[in-house]
């Protein structure tokens, strides 16, 4: 019985999506045209559906097209790899690695940590996006993301970097003026200054052994970033409640002062997030274990 090698077409299918032209993406493969329009008319013969909108002075991918593409977008990239791996095994990790993660732990840690690792590893360059946005990894073709909470995302390995606890904080300054709250209950009575992605809302919890007490919230200044509200706390504004990844030097230096010990607001933990492919390029598993031996020597990310 014949059988039909599935890749069959595919490589031209996409070199001619890539360029938009039979011409164009033949030459990017080193095959004539006529070979390039054959195997795509046969992948198409074999899925029974048109992949391609072809005029003679344009080439546009139907929806079906477009659809099988974005499939097969990260087929190249996954067939080097495996080309690379079969040939030298991965013994040198090497590429560029695209990575997100949450603005506020760039500040004291994540940049310190990048430019340590990129003067350790030549050969790899780093594309570092600062966002609170929880990306799509395979989507958005990310190779590692570093998360507080985690999405939930099919086919993604996960690997717990540390966790912060959150501090109930201000500035000396504002507490001389306003006085030191003695119960969760005397917050309400406060200027309070509040990260606005939390999922609770405009709610603070506050936990003391069996005790918890939630504490409803009229934010004096509500923003979507914890560095600029460690700023605000700073000035003396009120307030707030951050991790001690982004203000433990501060408590530690006396800069603010925590407020109800005793009380828990929770905690915060930190994670690498990458997608579970077969092969994992030795570019990210180098990088997932550098940054894991750099957050167990960091007090403020193991206060968990």
């Amino acid at each position: 019985m014949k059988t039909v090698d599935p890749m069959h077409g595919v490589t031209a299918f996409l070199a001619v999506a890539e360029h938009q032209s039979f011409t164009a993406g033949a030459a990017a493969l080193g095959l004539t045209r006529a070979t390039v329009s054959a195997q795509v008319a046969e992948l198409e013969a074999r899925l029974a559906v048109r992949l391609l909108h072809r005029s003679t002075r344009s080439v546009r991918l139907t929806q079906a097209g477009q659809a099988f593409r974005d499939r097969l977008a990260d087929l190249p990239e996954r067939l080097a790899l495996a080309e690379h791996a079969a040939r030298a095994e991965q013994t040198v990790p090497e590429g560029r690695l695209r990575v997100t993660a949450p603005p506020d732990l760039s500040q004291w840690f994540l940049v310190r940590w990048v430019a340590e690792f990129l003067a350790a590893h030549p050969a790899i360059t780093i594309e570092l996006e600062l966002s609170n946005t929880a990306r799509k990894l395979i989507e958005d073709r990310f190779d590692l993301a570093i998360r507080g909470t985690l999405a939930l995302e099919p086919n993604l390995i996960t690997r717990q970097l540390g966790v912060s606890r959150l501090a109930t904080c201000a500035h000396p300054a504002y507490l001389a003026a306003r006085g030191r709250p003695q119960r969760p209950e005397d917050l309400s009575g406060h200027d309070l200054l509040h990260f606005s992605h939390l999922r609770k809302g405009r709610i603070w919890t506050m936990t003391r052994g069996d005790e918890v007490v939630e504490v409803p919230i009229a934010p004096r200044l509500e923003l979507n970033d914890g560095w600029a509200l460690r700023l605000a706390a700073l000035e003396g504004a009120g307030i707030c409640q951050l991790p001690l990844f982004v203000v433990g030097q501060d408590l530690h230096e006396g800069r603010l002062e925590e407020i109800l010990p005793d009380w828990s607001p929770g905690k915060v933990p930190l994670h690498a997030v990458y997608p579970d492919n077969r092969l994992i390029a030795q570019k990210v598993r180098a990088f997932v274990a550098f940054l894991a031996a750099k957050a167990r020597g960091e007090a403020d990310l193991n206060s968990g």
